[in-house]
Protein backbone atom coordinates (compact mmCIF):
# COMPACT_ATOMS: atom_id res chain seq x y z
CA UNK A 1 0.00 0.00 0.00
CA UNK A 2 1.45 3.36 -1.04
CA UNK A 3 -1.66 5.57 -0.69
CA UNK A 4 -4.34 6.01 1.95
CA UNK A 5 -7.81 7.54 2.09
CA UNK A 6 -10.14 8.31 5.01
CA UNK A 7 -13.88 8.01 4.47
CA UNK A 8 -15.66 10.42 6.80
CA UNK A 9 -19.09 9.73 5.40
CA UNK A 10 -19.36 6.64 3.20
CA UNK A 11 -22.96 7.28 2.20
CA UNK A 12 -22.30 10.76 0.85
CA UNK A 13 -18.73 10.52 -0.43
CA UNK A 14 -18.61 7.11 -2.10
CA UNK A 15 -18.78 7.10 -5.90
CA UNK A 16 -18.33 4.60 -8.75
CA UNK A 17 -14.68 5.69 -8.88
CA UNK A 18 -13.65 6.31 -5.26
CA UNK A 19 -10.44 8.12 -4.55
CA UNK A 20 -7.41 5.99 -3.66
CA UNK A 21 -6.21 8.87 -1.53
CA UNK A 22 -2.77 10.43 -1.22
CA UNK A 23 0.75 9.11 -0.96
CA UNK A 24 1.75 7.80 2.47
CA UNK A 25 4.85 9.11 4.27
CA UNK A 26 8.18 8.77 2.41
CA UNK A 27 6.37 7.89 -0.84
CA UNK A 28 5.81 10.02 -3.93
CA UNK A 29 3.07 9.57 -6.52
CA UNK A 30 3.48 10.94 -10.06
CA UNK A 31 0.89 11.12 -12.85
CA UNK A 32 2.91 11.27 -16.08
CA UNK A 33 2.15 11.30 -19.81
CA UNK A 34 3.78 9.04 -22.41
CA UNK A 35 6.79 11.37 -22.51
CA UNK A 36 7.20 11.09 -18.72
CA UNK A 37 6.06 14.68 -18.22
CA UNK A 38 3.87 15.55 -15.20
CA UNK A 39 0.20 16.17 -15.94
CA UNK A 40 -2.02 18.87 -14.39
CA UNK A 41 -4.99 18.26 -12.11
CA UNK A 42 -7.81 16.39 -13.80
CA UNK A 43 -5.81 15.06 -16.77
CA UNK A 44 -5.49 11.24 -16.86
CA UNK A 45 -2.08 9.65 -17.17
CA UNK A 46 -0.03 6.73 -15.91
CA UNK A 47 0.66 6.40 -12.20
CA UNK A 48 4.30 6.12 -11.11
CA UNK A 49 5.53 5.49 -7.57
CA UNK A 50 8.72 6.77 -5.99
CA UNK A 51 10.25 6.78 -2.52
CA UNK A 52 11.65 4.35 0.02
CA UNK A 53 8.91 1.77 -0.60
CA UNK A 54 10.15 1.03 -4.11
CA UNK A 55 11.85 -2.35 -4.56
CA UNK A 56 15.19 -2.68 -6.29
CA UNK A 57 14.12 -5.13 -8.99
CA UNK A 58 12.11 -8.22 -9.91
CA UNK A 59 13.90 -11.39 -8.82
CA UNK A 60 15.54 -13.22 -11.75
CA UNK A 61 13.72 -11.04 -14.29
CA UNK A 62 16.02 -8.37 -15.73
CA UNK A 63 13.72 -7.72 -18.70
CA UNK A 64 10.71 -6.98 -16.50
CA UNK A 65 12.89 -4.90 -14.19
CA UNK A 66 14.08 -2.76 -17.11
CA UNK A 67 10.47 -2.32 -18.27
CA UNK A 68 8.92 -1.41 -14.92
CA UNK A 69 11.67 0.56 -13.15
CA UNK A 70 12.83 3.88 -14.58
CA UNK A 71 14.98 6.79 -13.46
CA UNK A 72 13.61 10.33 -13.88
CA UNK A 73 15.41 13.42 -12.65
CA UNK A 74 17.62 11.24 -10.48
CA UNK A 75 14.67 9.49 -8.82
CA UNK A 76 13.92 5.80 -9.19
CA UNK A 77 10.26 5.27 -10.14
CA UNK A 78 8.04 2.22 -10.55
CA UNK A 79 5.78 2.13 -13.61
CA UNK A 80 2.48 0.73 -12.30
CA UNK A 81 0.52 0.41 -15.54
CA UNK A 82 -2.43 2.05 -13.75
CA UNK A 83 -4.34 4.95 -15.24
CA UNK A 84 -5.18 7.73 -12.78
CA UNK A 85 -5.55 11.46 -12.33
CA UNK A 86 -5.17 14.03 -9.58
CA UNK A 87 -8.34 15.55 -8.17
CA UNK A 88 -8.67 19.18 -7.17
CA UNK A 89 -8.40 18.28 -3.47
CA UNK A 90 -5.06 16.52 -3.99
CA UNK A 91 -6.43 12.98 -3.86
CA UNK A 92 -5.92 10.49 -6.69
CA UNK A 93 -8.66 8.83 -8.73
CA UNK A 94 -7.97 5.38 -10.17
CA UNK A 95 -9.28 5.03 -13.76
CA UNK A 96 -8.27 1.49 -14.73
CA UNK A 97 -5.35 -0.21 -16.38
CA UNK A 98 -3.25 1.29 -19.18
CA UNK A 99 -2.93 -2.13 -20.81
CA UNK A 100 -6.72 -2.15 -21.30
CA UNK A 101 -6.28 -0.10 -24.49
CA UNK A 102 -7.45 -1.86 -27.65
CA UNK A 103 -7.84 -0.99 -31.32
CA UNK A 104 -11.29 -1.63 -32.82
CA UNK A 105 -12.36 -0.57 -36.32
CA UNK A 106 -9.30 1.68 -36.58
CA UNK A 107 -9.96 3.51 -33.29
CA UNK A 108 -7.80 3.24 -30.17
CA UNK A 109 -10.11 2.72 -27.23
CA UNK A 110 -9.51 2.74 -23.48
CA UNK A 111 -11.73 -0.01 -22.11
CA UNK A 112 -11.47 1.58 -18.68
CA UNK A 113 -13.20 4.73 -19.95
CA UNK A 114 -16.22 2.71 -21.07
CA UNK A 115 -16.27 0.77 -17.79
CA UNK A 116 -16.14 4.04 -15.87
CA UNK A 117 -19.19 5.43 -17.68
CA UNK A 118 -21.10 2.17 -17.26
CA UNK A 119 -20.28 2.01 -13.55
CA UNK A 120 -21.69 5.51 -13.11
CA UNK A 121 -25.17 4.35 -14.23
CA UNK A 122 -27.44 4.11 -11.15
CA UNK A 123 -28.66 0.60 -12.07
CA UNK A 124 -25.21 -0.89 -12.73
CA UNK A 125 -23.47 -2.65 -9.85
CA UNK A 126 -20.37 -3.75 -11.79
CA UNK A 127 -19.21 -3.52 -15.40
CA UNK A 128 -16.43 -5.09 -17.45
CA UNK A 129 -15.73 -4.38 -21.12
CA UNK A 130 -13.54 -6.50 -23.37
CA UNK A 131 -12.74 -6.70 -27.08
CA UNK A 132 -13.83 -10.07 -28.46
CA UNK A 133 -12.83 -11.48 -31.81
CA UNK A 134 -15.68 -13.26 -33.62
CA UNK A 135 -15.15 -15.04 -36.92
CA UNK A 136 -18.26 -13.48 -38.45
CA UNK A 137 -17.83 -9.94 -37.09
CA UNK A 138 -14.15 -9.45 -36.35
CA UNK A 139 -13.13 -7.53 -33.23
CA UNK A 140 -15.94 -5.87 -31.33
CA UNK A 141 -16.65 -4.45 -27.88
CA UNK A 142 -18.73 -6.49 -25.46
CA UNK A 143 -19.95 -5.13 -22.12
CA UNK A 144 -20.64 -7.45 -19.17
CA UNK A 145 -23.04 -5.97 -16.64
CA UNK A 146 -23.95 -6.99 -13.09
CA UNK A 147 -27.18 -4.99 -12.58
CA UNK A 148 -28.43 -3.82 -9.20
CA UNK A 149 -31.94 -4.74 -10.31
CA UNK A 150 -33.83 -4.91 -13.60
CA UNK A 151 -31.86 -3.09 -16.31
CA UNK A 152 -33.12 -2.33 -19.81
CA UNK A 153 -30.17 -2.56 -22.24
CA UNK A 154 -31.86 -0.18 -24.69
CA UNK A 155 -32.06 2.42 -21.91
CA UNK A 156 -28.41 1.75 -21.06
CA UNK A 157 -27.44 2.25 -24.71
CA UNK A 158 -29.21 5.62 -24.80
CA UNK A 159 -27.32 6.59 -21.66
CA UNK A 160 -23.97 5.61 -23.23
CA UNK A 161 -24.73 7.57 -26.41
CA UNK A 162 -24.93 10.72 -24.31
CA UNK A 163 -21.51 10.05 -22.75
CA UNK A 164 -19.38 8.31 -25.39
CA UNK A 165 -18.64 8.64 -29.12
CA UNK A 166 -20.23 6.11 -31.46
CA UNK A 167 -17.06 4.05 -31.95
CA UNK A 168 -16.81 3.41 -28.19
CA UNK A 169 -20.30 1.91 -27.84
CA UNK A 170 -20.29 -1.83 -27.04
CA UNK A 171 -21.84 -3.99 -29.73
CA UNK A 172 -23.29 -6.38 -27.15
CA UNK A 173 -24.46 -6.37 -23.55
CA UNK A 174 -24.34 -9.53 -21.41
CA UNK A 175 -25.97 -9.56 -17.99
CA UNK A 176 -24.20 -11.55 -15.27
CA UNK A 177 -25.01 -12.49 -11.70
CA UNK A 178 -21.35 -12.06 -10.76
CA UNK A 179 -18.12 -11.20 -12.56
CA UNK A 180 -15.77 -14.24 -12.64
CA UNK A 181 -12.64 -13.78 -10.54
CA UNK A 182 -9.27 -15.48 -10.33
CA UNK A 183 -8.14 -17.04 -7.00
CA UNK A 184 -6.25 -13.80 -6.32
CA UNK A 185 -9.45 -11.75 -6.71
CA UNK A 186 -8.75 -10.24 -10.14
CA UNK A 187 -11.27 -10.28 -12.99
CA UNK A 188 -10.98 -13.48 -15.02
CA UNK A 189 -11.65 -11.99 -18.45
CA UNK A 190 -11.06 -15.29 -20.24
CA UNK A 191 -14.02 -16.77 -18.36
CA UNK A 192 -16.48 -14.17 -19.61
CA UNK A 193 -19.05 -15.86 -21.88
CA UNK A 194 -19.57 -14.97 -25.54
CA UNK A 195 -22.87 -13.26 -26.47
CA UNK A 196 -25.26 -15.85 -27.81
CA UNK A 197 -28.50 -14.18 -28.89
CA UNK A 198 -29.93 -11.06 -30.43
CA UNK A 199 -31.16 -9.88 -27.04
CA UNK A 200 -27.54 -9.30 -25.92
CA UNK A 201 -26.75 -7.17 -28.96
CA UNK A 202 -26.45 -3.39 -29.00
CA UNK A 203 -29.38 -3.23 -31.40
CA UNK A 204 -33.12 -2.90 -31.27
CA UNK A 205 -34.75 -5.43 -28.94
CA UNK A 206 -37.57 -5.75 -31.47
CA UNK A 207 -36.42 -5.98 -35.07
CA UNK A 208 -38.45 -3.41 -36.97
CA UNK A 209 -38.66 -4.27 -40.68
CA UNK A 210 -38.38 -1.70 -43.49
CA UNK A 211 -41.48 0.40 -44.22
CA UNK A 212 -40.49 2.13 -47.48
CA UNK A 213 -38.84 1.07 -50.72
CA UNK A 214 -35.65 2.93 -49.80
CA UNK A 215 -35.49 1.28 -46.37
CA UNK A 216 -36.03 -2.09 -48.07
CA UNK A 217 -33.02 -1.54 -50.32
CA UNK A 218 -30.87 -0.19 -47.48
CA UNK A 219 -31.54 -3.16 -45.19
CA UNK A 220 -30.74 -5.51 -48.09
CA UNK A 221 -27.41 -3.73 -48.69
CA UNK A 222 -26.51 -3.86 -45.00
CA UNK A 223 -27.45 -7.54 -44.76
CA UNK A 224 -25.28 -8.35 -47.76
CA UNK A 225 -22.26 -6.29 -46.67
CA UNK A 226 -22.39 -7.43 -43.02
CA UNK A 227 -23.32 -11.03 -43.75
CA UNK A 228 -26.50 -10.90 -41.64
CA UNK A 229 -29.82 -12.56 -42.32
CA UNK A 230 -31.97 -9.67 -41.05
CA UNK A 231 -31.41 -6.02 -40.21
CA UNK A 232 -33.85 -3.69 -38.46
CA UNK A 233 -34.29 -0.08 -39.49
CA UNK A 234 -33.14 1.17 -36.07
CA UNK A 235 -30.09 -1.12 -35.81
CA UNK A 236 -26.76 0.67 -35.58
CA UNK A 237 -24.47 -0.20 -38.51
CA UNK A 238 -21.33 -0.31 -36.38
CA UNK A 239 -23.03 -2.15 -33.54
CA UNK A 240 -23.84 -4.87 -36.09
CA UNK A 241 -20.11 -5.31 -36.75
CA UNK A 242 -19.57 -2.64 -39.39
CA UNK A 243 -16.21 -0.89 -39.70
CA UNK A 244 -14.51 1.64 -41.98
CA UNK A 245 -13.94 -0.84 -44.83
CA UNK A 246 -17.51 -2.16 -44.81
CA UNK A 247 -18.73 1.44 -44.56
CA UNK A 248 -16.87 2.20 -47.81
CA UNK A 249 -18.64 -0.76 -49.43
CA UNK A 250 -22.02 0.58 -48.33
CA UNK A 251 -21.25 4.06 -49.68
CA UNK A 252 -20.21 2.52 -53.02
CA UNK A 253 -23.45 0.51 -53.17
CA UNK A 254 -25.48 3.64 -52.38
CA UNK A 255 -23.72 5.50 -55.19
CA UNK A 256 -24.51 2.68 -57.62
CA UNK A 257 -28.11 2.14 -56.47
CA UNK A 258 -29.39 5.63 -55.68
CA UNK A 259 -26.97 7.73 -57.78
CA UNK A 260 -25.99 9.78 -54.73
CA UNK A 261 -22.53 10.97 -53.71
CA UNK A 262 -22.49 10.69 -49.93
CA UNK A 263 -19.25 11.00 -47.94
CA UNK A 264 -18.26 8.04 -45.76
CA UNK A 265 -18.63 10.31 -42.73
CA UNK A 266 -22.37 10.35 -43.42
CA UNK A 267 -22.64 6.72 -42.31
CA UNK A 268 -20.73 7.50 -39.12
CA UNK A 269 -23.02 10.44 -38.38
CA UNK A 270 -26.24 8.63 -39.35
CA UNK A 271 -25.60 4.93 -38.61
CA UNK A 272 -29.18 3.60 -38.80
CA UNK A 273 -31.31 2.81 -41.85
CA UNK A 274 -33.93 5.38 -40.79
CA UNK A 275 -31.36 8.16 -40.47
CA UNK A 276 -29.60 7.24 -43.71
CA UNK A 277 -32.90 7.10 -45.59
CA UNK A 278 -33.58 10.64 -44.44
CA UNK A 279 -30.15 11.80 -45.64
CA UNK A 280 -30.66 10.22 -49.07
CA UNK A 281 -34.05 11.97 -49.40
CA UNK A 282 -32.52 15.33 -48.45
CA UNK A 283 -29.68 14.79 -50.93
CA UNK A 284 -32.15 14.03 -53.72
CA UNK A 285 -34.22 17.13 -52.92
CA UNK A 286 -31.10 19.28 -52.90
CA UNK A 287 -29.96 17.84 -56.24
CA UNK A 288 -33.41 18.39 -57.76
CA UNK A 289 -33.40 22.01 -56.55
CA UNK A 290 -29.93 22.68 -57.95
CA UNK A 291 -30.87 21.15 -61.31
CA UNK A 292 -33.99 23.29 -61.41
CA UNK A 293 -31.95 26.40 -60.68
CA UNK A 294 -29.43 25.53 -63.39
CA UNK A 295 -32.23 24.93 -65.90
CA UNK A 296 -33.87 28.26 -65.10
CA UNK A 297 -30.51 29.99 -65.38
CA UNK A 298 -29.85 28.48 -68.78
CA UNK A 299 -33.28 29.52 -70.06
CA UNK A 300 -32.81 33.02 -68.72
CA UNK A 301 -29.40 33.29 -70.33
CA UNK A 302 -30.82 32.22 -73.70
CA UNK A 303 -33.58 34.84 -73.54
CA UNK A 304 -31.16 37.65 -72.71
CA UNK A 305 -28.98 36.79 -75.68
CA UNK A 306 -31.85 36.83 -78.21
CA UNK A 307 -31.88 39.63 -80.81
CA UNK A 308 -35.11 41.09 -79.38
CA UNK A 309 -33.53 41.38 -75.95
CA UNK A 310 -30.66 43.37 -77.38
CA UNK A 311 -32.93 45.97 -78.99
Amino acid sequence: MVTSFTLKDVASSWSPLPSIGRAIANTQIYILDRHLQPLPIGVPGELYIGGVAIARSYINSPELTAEKFIVKDGNRLYKTGDRARYLADGNIEFLGRIDNQVKVRGFRIELGEIETVLAAHPQVKEAVVIARVDQSEGKRLVAYIVPKQHLDTSELLCYLKQKLPEYMLPSAFVKLLDVPLTPSGKIERRALPAPLSRETRNISTDLIPPRTATEEVLTAIWSDVLGLEKVGIHDNFFALGGHSLSAMQVIARLRETFKVELPISCLFDYPTVVELDRQISEYRQKEAGEQGSRGAGERGSGENSSPSALL
